[in-house]
């Protein structure tokens, strides 16, 4: 068993375990399995970055065994520089969910804390896989346990958020399945994907293909006008759900159009690529507008989620090395930011039993630690230099400037309206005196909370004020990527 396939099997044996241990008395046994296994699964990914070989953009790491032999399915893993960063991300949320649910989950807390690690395992297969059926199965198998956590542990109409989270993504993802059975017969019966990236198809084919994955991958980003579905899940959704769909699920989309839709679909990747621009700004313009009138603070978060992976669709399709190597960190600093900003406003409702905006006011007069941390994820969401949140859409907006200046302009006015509806969401809660009874009994974080956010503040201030090992990882598998499409467009 290599390296990969311990941070894939990790989790998802100790989530096994963590189903096992169902009786009411085990609790606390449960909470310190899912800790030791949430930290075990965070150290056996650490060698994959200390291992790694810069300057090269073959996948390293790389296990191959056969699994369906008779169809020439392979369990076929391997990393490279676009992948490596989001293993470790998947595998340290995972880490601050279980500490996140600590006292919080009191019922069925094995299920729970189980769903979480095995839901690790799948998402990091995902980011693994080199093989086109393996990468469908874990792409797939990431909606179940995902399903249950909204299903079970979620708010008033936790069924109708499963159930829309489930449909949206299943039914795009049927697209993207007889694409897949279709490559396989281009190419001569194989799932591998390095002879994927090598066919040589025609305009037609390859513009079918494109929307084909832009159905499965839209949807998980998920991009405009197919966003409908997240508001409504992260406002059902507990506050681990939400910290990990915003963190790690929607990152499988856009992960997907860098796998899928770019090397084996060049051509139509260049010709719709104005589409793909157009729906990415109307992202990051309008949906930033309609954050400003939401009165839920998660759904205000959520739409922003919304807006910032506009960002990153914006810089995959510009085609220059500064739009996708900051696609590829606003999707990292994405996760760190909106992890924070959800598990933030988990811990008021914990207290409260509220999200909505109104019921605040003046915590920092009852909550001046938490205040410190809220104030900082408010910046980092707001792209504030010298946090993560800054370096990725900076990145972008200088591509998307090098790429056309008035695409360029729109991306940059985004940053106003992110400022706008986040100062205006931290002044409404946490700033002014305090009006509600309730506030004034709040009681500031204990030391899990402190350590929760404090991990997740070391994150966004180490990214942004030096990126350089996130960009140094990534930067000849862009090159590479690139290289790799801009030739397939001048054959």
């Amino acid at each position: 068993m290599g390296l990969l396939s311990l941070a894939i099997w990790t989790p998802i044996i100790f989530g096994v375990v963590l189903l096992a241990l169902g009786r009411d008395d085990q609790v606390r046994t449960v909470r310190w399995v899912a800790l030791i296994g949430s930290i075990v699964s965070l150290l056996v990914t650490v060698p994959l970055y200390t291992g790694f070989k810069l300057g090269t953009a073959a996948m390293q790491f790389v296990e191959k065994a056969p699994w369906i032999e008779r169809l020439n399915i392979n369990y076929h893993l391997g990393v490279d520089g676009i992948s490596l960063w989001f293993i470790l991300l998947t595998a340290f949320i995972n880490l601050i969910v279980v500490i996140a649910g600590w006292e919080v989950i009191t019922r069925r807390v094995n299920q729970y804390m189980g769903a979480f690690l095995i839901l690790s395992g799948l998402m990091i297969g995902v980011f693994c896989a080199l093989d086109g059926m393996l990468f469908y199965v874990f792409f797939e198998a990431t909606l179940i346990p995902m399903y249950l956590i909204i299903g079970i542990w979620g708010g008033p109409n936790k069924i109708y958020a499963a159930f829309k989270f489930f449909l949206y993504t299943l039914l795009g993802s049927l697209l993207m399945l007889i694409a897949l059975i279709f490559l396989y017969v281009k190419s001569g019966w194989s799932f591998d994907l390095a002879v994927w990236h090598q066919l040589r198809l025609g305009s037609l084919e390859q513009t079918l293909l494109f929307f084909a994955f832009l159905a499965a991958f839209a949807v998980k980003v998920p991009m405009w006008p197919v966003h409908t579905w997240l508001p409504d899940v992260h406002v059902e959704a507990p506050t681990g759900g939400s910290a990990v769909l915003a963190a790690v699920m929607l990152k499988l989309g856009a992960y997907g159009f860098l796998r899928f839709s770019l090397p084996i679909a060049p051509d139509a990747a260049h010709e719709w690529a104005w589409l793909m621009i157009t729906l990415s700004l109307i992202a990051v313009i309008y949906v930033a507008l309609v954050a400003m009138v939401q009165t839920d603070m998660k759904k205000l978060v959520a739409y922003s989620s919304v807006a910032h992976m506009g960002f990153v669709t914006l810089g995959f399709f510009l085609f220059n090395d500064l739009g996708l190597a900051g696609g590829l960190v606003q999707m990292i600093a994405h996760g760190f930011v909106s992890a924070a900003m959800f598990l933030s406003i988990g811990v008021l409702y914990d207290r409260m039993h509220s999200r909505e905006i109104a019921s605040f006011g003046g915590v920092v007069n009852t909550m001046p630690k938490f205040t410190a941390f809220a104030l900082l994820f408010a910046m980092a969401n707001c792209g504030l230099p010298g946090t993560a949140g800054f370096v990725g859409e900076w990145m972008v907006i200088l591509g998307a400037v090098k790429f056309n200046f008035w695409i360029g302009f729109g991306a940059a006015s985004a940053l106003i309206f992110g400022a706008a509806y986040t100062l205006w969401m931290f002044k409404r809660v946490y700033l002014g005196p305090v009006v509600n009874p309730k506030v004034q009994a709040l009681k500031d974080i204990n030391s899990r909370e402190f350590i929760m956010l404090t991990l997740l503040a070391i994150t966004v201030l180490y990214m942004g004020l030096y990126p350089k090992p996130f960009t140094d990882v990534m930067d000849s598998s862009v090159a590479e990527l690139l290289r790799h499409v801009a030739l397939s467009k001048l054959n």
